[in-house]
């Protein structure tokens, strides 16, 4: 039986862009980068990866599909996870010695970001720090490719990046629609590189994209779709794709949550998860997708009253048990289900664990407070609400 659409049901009508690169979803779409690469009028290619991917058979791959087009090709490996703004300078200064036109992005949200970066400062000539913030890019990029090797930054169809200014240790957001890449070959067989705890955390960056986007102030009808979808996908298939890693029809699940996700968040924008894990990671250096793992809880406790028919619908699409609860109830049953599924992937930690102190809290308030992801949470924060938040997730 058909669901029956409510009369009077109401739908957004509010002003809203959606904005997404051109995308090949399937096994083997990596093989195609040549072709695109041709497509786009390349003549030499920067590939950006890291010292990781080197060791899997992804970049061979890609050379050879480079190869076969006639296309030359230089290789920049030397991206950290969490990005450093020196590494940028570094991979464009190997872009223009080279004498590069094309950039491939190979490699997961640490890599595109970086690769996007590069692009950045290569067109525009000033360093990465100028661009932070909202639309600061003057000069489009040179044409992007972006191969992702893990299932969850997303980065391969954002409108983010997100680089780590070294010297004064905070994440530095720059958003923008000339930082969405002209092609992303999206391959679920790439990640089957992937170890358990990898796949975990990234599939748990993905959770936080589509809870922050679901509940997100800048939401729209469209978005709404793609992020109750990757929640549904990811509830239903992460902890097993993390216990069957050669599974392609369960990667290809997650890679498929991770897109829809990053379609999601790239135009709905995030909220108190990202801004506070930006900081930790900045400043301390530690995983994103562990720290928001760890926060998103904290932050559905803090968001909850703001938006509860949004964190309502999140529930019921993970099977939660809600019927006959008032509010408090289901949010603490879905605060209770995020806690669980964190533990049931191998993330015990608390924020302690992963050595934050609470003299830490201060100086990563300051810095969270100044990230633009907190203009779209559903409750706009205050920095002691996020260091009451930091305090909490010890």
């Amino acid at each position: 039986m058909k669901k029956k659409t409510k009369v009077n049901e109401k739908i957004q009508l509010e002003l809203r862009k959606f904005v997404a690169p051109e995308y090949i979803f399937g096994i083997n779409a990596r093989l195609l980068a040549g072709n695109f690469c041709h497509n786009l009028g390349g003549k030499k290619v920067l590939i950006v990866t890291d010292s990781g991917i080197i060791k899997t058979t992804w970049l061979n791959d890609v050379e050879n599909s480079l190869i076969q087009s006639g296309i030359g090709y230089c290789i920049f490996s030397s991206v950290s996870p969490n990005p450093r703004d020196y590494e940028v300078m570094e991979g464009v200064e190997c872009y223009r010695n080279n004498k590069c036109d094309i950039i491939l992005a190979l490699g997961g949200g640490s890599v595109l970001d970086a690769a996007k970066g590069i692009g950045i400062v290569s067109t525009n000539h000033l360093p990465i720090s100028n661009f932070e913030g909202v639309d600061k890019i003057g000069h489009p990029m040179p044409p992007l490719i972006c191969i992702p090797t893990t299932g969850g930054t997303a980065a391969d169809v954002s409108q983010f990046a997100i680089i780590n200014n070294w010297g004064e240790r905070y994440k530095m957001a720059i958003i923008s629609k000339s930082v969405v890449p002209d092609v992303a070959l999206i391959d679920p067989e790439t990640l089957t590189s992937m170890d358990s705890f990898l796949t975990a955390c990234t599939g748990l960056d993905a959770l936080s994209h589509a809870f922050e986007a679901y509940v997100s102030n800048a939401s729209s009808a469209v978005t709404d779709l793609y992020a109750i979808e990757a929640i549904r996908l990811i509830h239903s298939n992460l902890l097993d794709s993390c216990n069957n890693p050669g599974d392609l029809q369960l990667r290809g699940k997650i890679m498929l949550s991770s897109l829809y996700a990053g379609l999601a968040f790239s135009n709905a924008s995030l909220g108190c998860v990202h801004s506070l894990a930006h900081s930790l990671g900045g400043y301390l250096d530690l995983p994103h997708g562990e720290c928001n793992a760890i926060l998103l809880p904290h932050v559905v406790d803090f968001n909850f009253n703001s938006v509860p028919d949004r964190y309502i619908t999140i529930a019921k699409t993970l099977g939660i048990a809600i019927s006959g609860l008032n509010e408090i109830q289901v949010k603490n049953s879905l605060i209770h289900y995020l806690k669980q599924f964190n533990q049931s992937l191998g993330i015990n930690s608390s924020l302690s664990d992963k050595k934050v102190t609470s003299s830490d809290i201060p100086v990563l308030s300051e810095k969270a407070i100044k990230d633009p992801c907190n203009a779209t949470n559903p409750k706009p924060p205050v920095k002691r609400d996020l260091e009451v938040i930091y305090s909490e997730a010890m």
